[in-house]
């Protein structure tokens, strides 16, 4: 049974998400990006042979080639306007971020505030015309040399086909930057993350139609198939519950006079989240391990490669033990990393030092800075183990289960948290909505019983 009270706070909720129009515009306008963005997924660029080039996908799919073309939508299987999608920008703003921790002037000008971060927003920019050229022409070069049984890629070679395959990819980069800058400012929700997120969930119902046809045909049993559709609910329940989980450390004030009055001291407690680094670990993991069999597969498809590359490719196969091996030791590296570039405990404990607040029974400052990054080391263990576990199971599934389990760890970890966070912004949307309600209320009764008195 619903309580009552509950049943009231869910009829405030729907009143107000009807009352509330800014929502209903900032939503509208989300999904008519996004609807923007999935119709370029589907416009080629010039000069490609599409079925040639669909043949030659094919053979590189369990590459780095097929990890990007989850992230763009399928965009890169038909070679489209929006292949490179926005990973340039993530990775210059990646770089940018790391930089900002080894670098004293770039640390310096994230200090200044909000000129600081446009200028350190333009960076960023520049580094991503930058990444988008490079690999743009990357493409180009790789689209000439590669063949498939239909003939080969592109029909007319040379350096008008790279000019206008560098200028066709970089722009549909820095068109989808600009929407998603967009998005994140007249819509709800993080552009960049929703934009990723559509590319991904994209996959969802072909995915889920290949599941019940595999288990139509008898290809795979109806347990199976309910186990496997469990096993899916039961990840996303777990990556709800660790990516919301924290460890809150108490924090108190002392007491302070002001004037003649005496305010008693207060409290309040410092979220450390249990997996602060995100989902950059596997991100930096999967592209430095794909890399090799990758590069590879295009040496094979220029006519062979060194035999070193060809024996440690088979090795790091999906699936192998050295593979799973690498990929679980990298993404526990890059989780510790990256938690201490984006958290300092030193300066958590000298704004609180500086605050007056301080942990009881440790002293402020040093002492504090090692407590803090005491916890945070312990936190940040079960962080990584569980963003290892997430990314190795499907591996361990398909390999030596032979599960079709159609979604990895990285874009399942996106997927879900890119919708706890969109969700969140709707609901602080509407709790401002229901705010200023109650404050128009609040003035128009005070006006009228002022009118009353007079």
């Amino acid at each position: 049974m619903v309580s009552a009270a509950e049943q009231l706070a869910s009829n405030l909720n729907l009143g107000a998400f009807a009352k509330a129009q800014d929502l209903k515009n900032r939503l509208w306008f989300t999904l008519g990006a996004l609807v923007i963005y999935r119709l370029g997924t589907f416009i080629p660029i010039p000069g490609v042979d599409a079925a040639a080039f669909a043949q030659a996908f094919k053979s590189q799919s369990s590459g780095i080639l097929g990890m990007f073309n989850v992230f763009a939508g399928g965009a890169v299987e038909r070679m489209a306007i929006f292949a490179l999608n926005i990973m340039p920008y993530i990775s210059a703003s990646i770089i940018i971020q790391l930089m900002t921790s080894m670098s004293p002037k770039l640390e310096a000008l994230k200090k200044e505030g909000e000129s600081g971060r446009k200028q350190i927003n333009q960076y960023t920019r520049y580094l991503t015309l930058v990444l988008a050229a490079f690999q743009a022409y990357g493409i180009a070069i790789g689209l000439e040399g590669s063949r498939s049984d239909a003939g080969s890629v592109v029909g007319d070679p040379g350096w008008f086909f790279r000019a206008t395959t560098v200028i066709t990819l970089v722009g549909g980069t820095m068109f989808l930057m600009w929407l998603g800058e967009q998005i994140t400012q007249r819509g709800v929700g993080n552009g960049i993350s929703l934009i990723i997120f559509a590319g991904i969930v994209a996959n969802l119902p072909s995915a889920l139609v290949g599941l019940f046809e595999m288990a139509r045909t008898g290809a795979l049993s109806t347990f199976l198939l309910l186990a496997l559709l469990a096993l899916m609910l039961g990840v996303v329940a777990a990556i709800v519950f660790i990516e919301r989980a924290q460890r809150r450390l108490l924090i108190q004030y002392p007491k302070r006079q002001v004037g003649n009055r005496m305010f008693q001291g207060d409290a309040s407690h410092l979220p450390l989240k249990l997996n602060s680094a995100g989902v950059i670990p596997p991100i930096f993991a999967s592209s430095l391990l794909l890399l090799p069999i990758t590069a590879a597969q295009f040496s094979s498809a220029q006519g062979g490669g060194p035999e070193w590359l060809q024996t440690l490719v088979a090795a790091l196969g999906n699936g192998q033990p050295l593979h799973l091996a690498i990929y679980v030791a990298m993404i526990i590296f890059f989780a510790f990393f990256y938690t201490a570039v984006v958290f300092n405990p030193k300066d958590t404990a000298d704004n609180l030092r500086k605050h007056g607040g301080f942990l009881p029974g440790i002293r402020p400052g040093e002492k504090t800075a090692e407590y803090i990054d005491y916890v945070l080391t312990r936190i940040t263990v079960v962080g990584a183990i569980y963003l290892a576990a997430v990314c190795v199971m499907p591996e361990i599934l398909t390999s030596y289960a032979g599960v079709p389990f159609y979604f990895g760890g990285t874009s399942l970890l996106i997927a879900v948290s890119v919708t706890m966070d969109t969700v969140a912004q709707i609901q602080s949307h509407l709790l401002a909505h229901q705010y200023e309600g109650l404050i128009k209320k609040a003035k128009l009764r005070g006006a009228n019983t002022r009118g009353g008195r007079r």
